[in-house]
């Protein structure tokens, strides 16, 4: 039967990860050049169009349909056919699959829109539908069946909370393949790349930081103990991870930089996701202080090979989801929520996370170096050197951020 407290959790988690993707545009759009902010907003809001279609029309059964072979789900639910008012095992035993539906369209709206903060600032627009679309079928849905919809790595006994493997692993290798595919930024004699507008940064941060409750609580498809685990190691993991950050560059550069206390906050979120309903608060502050330190030190690796992540989201999304999926085989606690990992005794499970992760890894990294390279052939990827030295927003856009 349907419960009413554990539907409206839902939905109001679902409600929350939507608020996550205007709140991403604002950190990318802060993060940018002056000249290319609305284009990299307008990259995140359009997923929420295009996804959602793409969601409704055949990906919601495909992540989440019967099983075919441990690959892919079929096309039962198609168009929302029998997705309706009752509930679905295994998908929430006390919420409509309705309200299923629309948690998990929310996660296959961000995930996408995370990889744009990589190649920031000269993507031409058609083809990053092209690839929206693409990236999409091949990679997220995949990856949502295999791990939550009954797929290979969960018969395998793999598990993931909220979205390491899903979300964070498949777009921040997916980021780091679009670098080499995509190539540098051009920058004019003395331009500054840096963030033009670090408040954008703070409300970016602040609406996911909100709305990342309603990620990893919600995640537990009902108003109850895991929720409240995964509530609280959500900010746990943050904010130890953003002083961990903080302290980390305020060392290297002598500064106490605002931006960077920002950007650990959003690692160690990233970091927690895949583990914040299965670890105690004492392992996500650990899984933050590894977060902050880790993750850092993968932005300043990328920095000396010479990368151009433009927003590091490989550094912060990539290395933060695969650590926080490794530490699941690590700290999992069966008083939390039925698993243990290595720290409990389970070897198993800590050499299922760690295959899991690697293979994710390698297939998101794999499929969208292909996939960038056959678009490019029909459409090309990157724009015009006019287009990208002048800004986007007005070659392509038409349109200025500010008009002062």
């Amino acid at each position: 039967m349907v419960n009413t407290g554990d539907t409206a959790f839902v939905l109001l988690s679902a409600a929350l990860v939507c608020l996550m993707t205007p709140g991403l545009a604002f950190f990318y759009g802060g993060l940018v050049r002056r000249k290319n902010v609305l284009t990299i907003m307008m990259q995140s809001f359009i997923s929420m169009g295009v996804v959602t279609i793409l969601w409704v029309i055949c990906g919601f059964s495909l992540a989440f349909g019967p099983d075919v072979g441990g690959i892919i789900g079929n096309l039962k639910y198609a168009f929302l056919n029998g997705v309706g008012t009752a509930p679905q095992a295994p998908y929430g035993s006390t919420i409509p699959f309705l309200a299923f539906f629309s948690f998990q369209e929310m996660f296959a709206i961000i995930t996408p829109a995370l990889i744009t903060g990589a190649f920031a600032d000269r993507v031409n627009f058609k083809s990053y539908l092209i690839f929206l679309v693409v990236w999409s079928l091949l990679i997220y849905v995949p990856f949502a069946h295999w791990i939550w919809g009954g797929g290979f790595l969960a018969q395998l006994g793999a598990v993931d909370f909220a979205g390491g493997i899903v979300v964070h692993t498949s777009a921040g290798m997916a980021a780091l393949a679009s670098v080499f595919v995509v190539g540098k930024r051009i920058k004019k004699q003395g331009e500054d790349l840096g963030p033009h507008n670090v408040t954008y940064v703070a409300l970016g941060t602040g609406l996911l930081w909100f709305g990342w409750f309603g990620f990893n609580a919600g995640s537990a498809l009902a108003a109850n103990g895991v929720a409240s685990a995964a509530f609280v190691n959500t900010d746990i993991a943050g904010s130890l991870a953003m002083v961990t950050w903080l302290v980390l560059s305020w060392i290297q550069d002598k500064r106490p930089s605002f931006v960077g206390a920002l950007t650990g906050a959003v690692a160690g979120l990233a970091t927690i996701t895949p583990a914040a309903g299965f670890v105690e608060p004492w392992a996500a502050a650990v899984i933050g202080l590894l977060s902050g330190s880790i993750c850092y030190a993968a932005v300043q690796w990328r920095i000396r090979l010479d990368w151009d992540d433009a927003l590091d989201v490989w550094g912060v999304h990539g290395v933060g989801g695969m650590l926080g999926t490794i530490c699941v085989g690590i700290f999992a606690s069966a008083n939390v929520n039925g698993i243990n990992g290595l720290f409990y005794g389970d070897t198993h499970q800590f050499l299922v996370q760690l295959l899991a992760t690697l293979f994710a890894g390698g297939y998101a990294f794999g499929v969208t170096y292909a996939a960038l390279k056959i678009i490019n052939v029909f459409s090309p990827v990157r724009v015009g050197q006019k287009e990208e030295t002048e800004g986007l927003d007005q070659m392509i856009h038409g349109e200025s951020a500010y008009n002062f």
